[in-house]
């Protein structure tokens, strides 16, 4: 057995305040589901790393058994990324959860919190 991947789907109320963020960093709408006038999935990728979101409304359309489930927006994604300084530069405005730090396992990374509401952690790592 092998795994291929891991792709995150986040909840969220919705979708399109979220593409302009990732937007910044070039992730591409590679599938888009619209629900009425506005998406209800999208699978954003870049560099073969991929995200999926989906909103509520969809998703309790698409499982009605997760109508009353309630989803928090706790889980952090972590990326590694080779170039720390440019990932600043491009989300320029957005406001750090976590500030810039370097850490006691090698690595200088920082946090901010996407328009979905989750946590999002950058990270370059020094090479050994």
């Amino acid at each position: 057995m092998k795994f291929k991947s891991l792709t995150p789907v986040l909840f969220v109320e919705a979708i399109e305040p979220c593409l302009e963020f990732w937007k910044k960093l070039d992730f591409q709408a590679v599938t888009e589901v619209p629900e009425g006038n506005r998406l209800g999935f999208v699978i954003l990728a870049r560099d073969g790393v991929q995200l999926m979101y989906q909103t509520r409304d969809s998703l309790r359309n698409d499982v009605p058994a997760f109508a009353d489930q309630k989803f928090e927006s706790c889980n952090p994604l972590y990326f590694i990324v080779d170039d720390l300084n440019d990932v600043d530069r491009r989300l320029a405005g957005v406001q750090k959860v976590m500030p810039r730090r370097d850490t006691f396992y090698g690595a200088t990374e920082f946090s901010v919190r996407e328009p979905g509401g989750y946590v999002v952690c950058f990270s370059e790592h020094k090479e050994h």
